[in-house]
């Protein structure tokens, strides 16, 4: 087996994308210009004649106008794409720059495609042909940005950054092609995108990653996991999501009570589930010792599964329960069904993506169906009732239960195509010219980055191990020095 690092063959595979990935950024980069030169322009509240439109509507304030009301929510959102995801990934010993560089590379592309599917099914003016695009939109397009960063998370180190662009075309496609499903046909309510977004990316990464399967990646185990620091870096970006996620539940929830309420409801369930996790992390370990997998992962498991009925009436101890749950589902879930799902079902989940979005996702899901279903006019008031679940024109006669069977539907929409597309996709992935690592070469980002060379050679000694008290460390540490000298 051939071992070139200096020409980037590794293994039996050549990884050398100086051809390939430019030729897609640049070509994919020219597309976008054309097609946002040809269909993208700024809705009535971005353009200069917003002026007018005040004077149309007897607005007397620019407070009026929606991106005051956005912008805070904008920020936190972006925020969480770019650091939170991007140093959530960061746990891998030798796949840092991989973790933190693609994420960048992925959401730079994916939130100008979306605006793009997006727009087309959302925000085209018929009367002109034009998408019309404000701060809403680029809050929705970072939300489609975040299922493909979800399904990365799966494929973490096993993938070139073609692949991963080849990845998010199709992702944003299928994401925008099922929101309008979810959202627009069966009229049902997702703010903080439970269904949309979690469960969608979740299946459709696994999906991909079970037709990947690698059976030889064992080759690669010396580099599956992390060190000290970076576990260090993975939590940073644990916090970043933790602390900005009401944010994300309430950025495009209703003006007022319901984007209000989305975020207390949120802002609890994690707090919940951040105490649940912990307690299952320490009696699971030996001596009661808590695994930082589970502290960085599953303590974010509460803000998605509150993510649908994040604007309902959840009530505050709802919130916890559902906050408490979760802590629970998604720790064991990393204890039992990841090491399960990799030997009996062929899915090799690198960032236990199955765990903190796919189960509770699907958990938001249900949550909400039922919350709606059995939702009252009295608890909610009749206009409350209507605004809350936007029962109006060709809706305007639908009931709370059959809300639910709809929310149900719904469920089970972003189920079908994340799990069908993402084998689809998965198949065109598999195709050899993708200059995708081999077995005994992923999770280290020598073969796709230029590296310092004080990181060419990590000495094992520093690598992080939960068997080595603190003064054998420093006794290894000390012996590597006098060998070095």
């Amino acid at each position: 087996m051939g071992n070139c690092l200096g020409n980037r063959c590794v293994g039996n595979k050549d990884t050398n994308v100086r051809i390939s990935l430019p030729a897609v950024c640049f070509v994919w980069q020219i597309a976008m210009i054309i097609l946002f030169g040809v269909f993208i322009r700024y809705n009535y509240e971005s353009d200069t004649h917003w002026v007018e439109y005040m004077a149309q509507q007897n607005i007397t304030s620019n407070i009026e106008n929606d991106f005051y009301y956005r912008y805070p929510s904008f920020q936190d959102v972006h925020v969480m794409i770019f650091v939170g995801f991007g140093f959530l990934m960061t746990f891998l010993k030798r796949y840092s720059f991989g973790a933190v560089g693609f994420n960048f590379l992925v959401a730079a592309f994916g939130i100008q495609w979306a605006l793009l599917m997006q727009g087309w099914f959302h925000s085209l003016d018929y009367t002109d042909g034009k998408i019309k695009i404000g701060i809403e939109n680029l809050i929705n397009a970072d939300f489609c940005v975040a299922g493909c960063l979800i399904a990365y998370g799966a494929v973490l180190g096993k993938v070139s950054p073609v692949q991963l662009l080849v990845m998010t075309l199709f992702g944003v496609t299928l994401y925008a092609v099922e929101e309008f499903i979810i959202l627009s046909v069966l009229h049902a309510c997702d703010a903080g995108g439970s269904m949309v977004i979690h469960t969608f990316g979740a299946y459709y990464g696994l999906a991909i990653s079970w037709v990947l399967y690698r059976p030889n990646l064992d080759q690669s185990k010396r580099l599956i996991g992390s060190v000290y620091h970076s576990d260090v870096f993975a939590m940073i970006g644990t916090l970043f999501l933790w602390m900005f996620w009401p944010s994300f539940n309430s950025a495009i929830a209703y003006h007022g009570d319901g984007q209000h309420r989305a975020a207390i409801n949120t802002y609890l369930s994690l707090a919940s589930c951040v105490l649940t996790t912990v307690a299952i992390s320490s009696v699971t370990q030996k001596k009661g010792k808590l695994d930082m997998v589970h502290i960085q992962n599953a303590t974010l498991a509460g803000g998605v599964a509150v993510g649908t009925a994040a604007e309902f009436l959840l009530t505050c101890y709802g919130s916890l329960i559902v906050g408490f749950c979760c802590g629970i589902i998604s720790t064991f879930g990393y204890l039992v069904l990841t090491p399960f799902m990799e030997k009996s079902l062929k899915i090799q989940d690198t960032c236990g993506i199955h765990n903190l979005h796919a189960i509770p996702g699907f958990l938001g899901g249900v949550v909400g169906a039922i919350t709606a279903a059995a939702a009252t006019p009295s608890a909610y008031g009749e206009e409350g009732l209507i605004e809350t679940f936007d029962f109006t024109g060709n809706f305007k006669n639908r009931s709370p239960n059959i809300q639910g069977g709809y929310q149900a539907a719904g469920l089970c929409v972003a189920l079908v195509f994340g799990i069908g597309g993402g084998i689809l996709v998965g198949l065109i992935l598999k195709l050899p010219i993708w200059g995708d690592p081999a077995d005994d070469a992923c999770f280290d980002d020598e073969a796709y980055w230029e590296l310092p060379e004080d990181e060419e050679n990590i000495p094992p000694i520093l690598e992080y191990n939960h068997n080595m008290t603190r003064k054998q460390q420093e006794v290894s540490e000390s012996s590597f020095t006098v060998e070095q000298s």
